[in-house]
């Protein structure tokens, strides 16, 4: 039998593989590989939470490959001569892969599918991650959206999804490579080991995504519209990190909440799956905005200079503020934050530090297991006022506020901040009205006057 490579990246799952299906269904046997050359990714190289995460996915599939009488083929970069030296050792005839739509990475992947086709290979690319590719979906004008109702609207106007394709029983077993190495030297296993505390609270790999979704069906989905802003509850999916590493596909998780009764939790879960799909239509088009306002109006905006001082409370959640350092405690804990503690945290950083919203952007980056180009391109830009279909810059999250509202007991605030956890439930929003419990910050900055001083500065430079 011919062969042929199947080449994995952010698709690190063998159901609903597209790549892998296109191989077995042209008669080819796939030799699974993974090319590992973070330095094509340009100033995105994944971050280490990133790389904590792949180590143990990549474990997953390989594990789930050997299952099965195959096993995933390690081999570091740079990609086009390894892709090509690959496939002459075995023989193969063929390339296939999943896309992905980082500017760079399709930049490059575009140039190594030209020069595979003019080796003589087969070449072919297949959409792994998304429920619309980003150049499918456009204004009656021919152009991208900027706002994301009527991107939705034609989304549902086109729904169709793929079809289900489990992951195959048996698979062949693949010729030794040479050079390949294992997945434990690529480095990507932090040596301290303060990622310690991401694993009592995520699985990686296929079979840890799928019980993620079964999870939220059974237990969450019902009361999501209720819960899904309420940090202090189990009312998210936490499917993020798998779908960002492609352990599950988007289509599949639409497909399981048919078991759910229609109805408006599940649709509203579903349009956060479509902010998702927004995201990359805006990366695509819009590639300058992961380093660049969107909105060039903002680029004369008087932004602070950063405060090391007060940069690095954030990032330690040590502001004084406590639904903003509970967020920040429980991202560097579990490589996760709740998405409205999110926005909230990020409205405190550009908004009342007024500091520029990359540098929210690139901590975030670093240090989120779920860290995604697009959806935190589009998260901070949003938050801060100069994205598209963005928040008005003059709304200003009040975190004492955000926190009475959902988390009323100050549930969530107790768990990650624990110098307030013997405060009474009302005082841990704002612990400065009462005695201040020994150890804990003093705000970093005046809520009311930052605010003020924000709005000020949106004024002064004609907005």
């Amino acid at each position: 039998m011919t062969r042929a490579l199947v080449w994995f990246r952010n698709d690190l799952r063998l159901a609903d593989h597209p790549a892998l299906q296109a191989a077995l269904r042209a008669g080819l046997e796939p030799v699974p590989v993974y090319v590992h050359a973070p330095e094509e990714e340009g100033e995105w190289a994944p971050g280490a939470a990133s790389d904590a995460w792949r180590q143990r996915s990549l474990l997953a599939l390989d594990a789930d490959l050997r299952a099965r009488g195959s096993r995933l083929q390690v081999v570091r970069g740079p990609t086009l001569p390894t892709l090509q030296r690959l496939a002459a050792q075995v023989g193969a005839e063929a390339v296939f892969w999943n896309r992905r739509y980082e500017p760079v990475i399709e930049a490059r992947d575009a140039a190594i599918k030209r020069a595979l086709r003019a080796d003589g290979l087969r070449a072919e690319s297949h959409n792994g991650a998304l429920l619309y590719e980003p150049w499918q979906l456009q204004t009656k004008n021919g152009d991208p959206y900027r706002v994301f109702t009527p991107f939705w609207r034609t989304a549902l106007g086109q729904w169709r999804l793929p079809a289900l394709a489990g992951a195959p029983p048996r698979l062949p077993a693949p010729p030794a490579i040479e050079g390949a190495v294992s997945i434990d030297t690529l480095g990507l296993q932090p040596a301290s080991r303060w990622d310690a505390g991401f694993w009592s609270v995520w699985t990686p790999g296929e079979h840890g995504a799928h019980d993620a979704a079964q999870r939220f069906i059974t237990s969450a989905c019902a009361d999501y519209h209720d819960r899904r802003d309420r940090p202090d509850l189990v009312g998210t999916s936490r499917l993020s990190p798998h779908l960002h590493f492609g352990e599950i596909a988007p289509w599949r998780v639409v497909n399981l909440l048919d078991a759910v009764p229609a109805g408006a939790d599940r649709d509203v879960f579903v349009r956060e799956l479509g902010w998702r799909e927004f995201a990359h239509h805006l990366l695509h088009h819009f590639p300058h905005t992961p380093g660049a306002n969107f909105n060039p109006r903002f680029d004369g905006f008087p932004w602070a200079q950063p405060s090391v001082r007060q940069l690095q409370a954030w990032q330690r959640g040590r502001t004084g503020i406590p639904i903003v350092d509970a967020g920040m405690r429980e991202l560097w804990h579990t490589g996760w934050m709740h998405n409205r503690v999110r926005m909230i945290v990020a409205s405190f950083l550009s908004k009342n530090l007024r500091v520029h919203w990359q540098h929210g952007a690139r901590w975030f980056w670093d240090t989120l297991v779920d860290a995604d180009l697009a959806n935190n391109t589009l998260g901070w830009q949003w938050v801060a006022g100069t994205g598209a279909d963005a928040a008005p810059y003059y709304r200003v999250f009040n975190p004492v506020l955000q926190a009475q509202k959902f988390d009323p007991c100050g549930d969530y605030i107790a768990r990650w901040v624990p110098e307030l956890a013997d405060l009474p439930p009302a005082q841990r929003h704002q612990p400065w009205t009462g005695v201040m419990p020994r150890g804990y910050a003093t705000p970093i900055v005046d809520l009311a006057r930052s605010r003020k001083d924000a709005l000020d500065a949106l004024a002064r430079n004609g907005r």
